[in-house]
């Protein structure tokens, strides 16, 4: 789930980037992609989605995490 949350958040981060917001290294670190509240441990989960092939993961993120001069 974590890992599906931080993809979640790459994509969004990546539409804010192309929609010209300026995203600091500072704002993604508020960010966590361990949520729990939608996760419910013990529930019927389907799997019928576990055969089809994922598109390709991006890992590139157009973000400077270059420390800022102080």
């Amino acid at each position: 789930m974590i890992f599906h949350n931080a993809l979640d958040i790459a994509e969004i981060v990546r539409q804010l980037l192309e929609e010209g917001w300026t995203i600091a290294p500072e704002d993604l670190a508020h960010i966590s992609p361990y949520l729990t509240e939608h996760i419910n441990r013990f529930g019927e989960y389907s799997t019928h989605e576990l055969g089809i092939q994922p598109e390709e993961y991006d890992p590139k993120l157009d973000v400077d995490f270059t420390p800022a001069a102080r």
